[in-house]
């Protein structure tokens, strides 16, 4: 069995997928088609990155998601591999909407739309340089959530990632009050990120209701392809529980780590991470060792 997998935020980088878009025209195409629905020109910013746009929220997500949606069509096409045959996709924060598309559980219009909305929501939720996050490196999301309830801190777990990677997510102040106290309790490391916002906690909410509004109008197809939620890491089939965990997403923690163990509990072997850079497969790794894993962002990846 095969799962494939999908990046999110964070993963982007100036020229993503333009080797695929130069040479198959099924990825040309495309890219031609989602900037058609969003209007956007994707890949002028990815291409070019004119005054960072590529880092802002409200672009990165749609660009991370054309990169990634115009690699899988130029990999099933040149691998003549049948959608359906696919056993598992899942993908992390933007990235399960990326599995969606591409497991044909929403179609590419619907899901351009709502990535572009997401982005700009998420982007307008707080007012910049008021929340952040950091990235913990050493211990796991147990262990973290202690010293959290044990100092009384108002702060969350945004993104379980690893058990030696868990990202938090609160004002920049309370994250950089606490960052010796983190150091001081064997965390090796305490990095803060280049987000615009506190993305996956109680920030997001009022972001996430408007999302949810969205959400509600997208016509979901069956079909037998599993989707692994970010929200409970629990395996699905059936379209509402789907949606469901869809709507609570964005105000969250993503359930990274879960959601491969449970993946290695499904006796899986093989994983395709498909996508810019291989910043989920150097998760993987850290969580188990017992998987098979290949990254395709790149035109010799084929």
């Amino acid at each position: 069995m095969t799962s494939i997998i999908f990046p999110g935020q964070g993963s982007q980088s100036v020229g993503m997928a333009k080797d695929f878009n130069d040479n198959f025209k099924i990825a040309e195409l495309s890219f031609e088609e989602i900037e058609d629905y969003t209007l956007i020109d994707i890949r002028k910013i990815i291409f070019e990155n004119e005054n960072n746009k590529l880092d802002l929220t409200k672009y990165s997500q749609i660009c991370i998601f054309a990169s990634s949606y115009a690699i899988f069509k130029t990999y099933v096409s040149e691998k003549n591999i049948k959608i359906e045959d696919i056993n598992i996709m899942l993908g992390h924060s933007l990235g399960e909407y990326t599995a969606l598309c591409c497991s044909n559980k929403i179609n590419l219009k619907d899901c351009s739309l709502i990535l572009k909305k997401r982005g700009e929501l998420m982007h307008n939720a707080v007012a910049p340089n008021i929340t952040g996050m950091a990235a913990l490196i050493g211990k796991d999301s147990n262990y973290i959530q202690n010293i959290i309830e044990q100092n009384n801190l108002s702060l969350e777990i945004a993104n379980d990632n690893s058990p030696m990677q868990i990202v938090l997510s609160g004002s920049k102040k309370e994250l950089i009050k606490n960052k010796d106290l983190f150091i001081n309790n064997n965390i090796k490391k305490f990095i803060e990120l280049n987000v615009s916002a506190a993305f996956h906690s109680k920030y997001m909410k009022e972001a996430q209701e408007k999302l949810t509004k969205e959400i509600n109008k997208l016509n979901f197809i069956e079909n037998n392809i599993k989707i692994i939620s970010n929200y409970d890491a629990g395996i699905y089939r059936d379209n509402e529980s789907i949606k469901i965990n869809l709507q609570k997403q964005m105000a969250n923690k993503v359930n990274w780590t879960k959601s491969i163990i449970k993946l290695e509990e499904m006796k899986e072997k093989n994983i395709i991470e498909i996508g810019p850079n291989k910043v989920l497969s150097g998760l993987i790794n850290r969580i188990s060792k017992n998987f098979d894993i290949v990254s395709i962002n790149k035109v010799s990846d084929l």
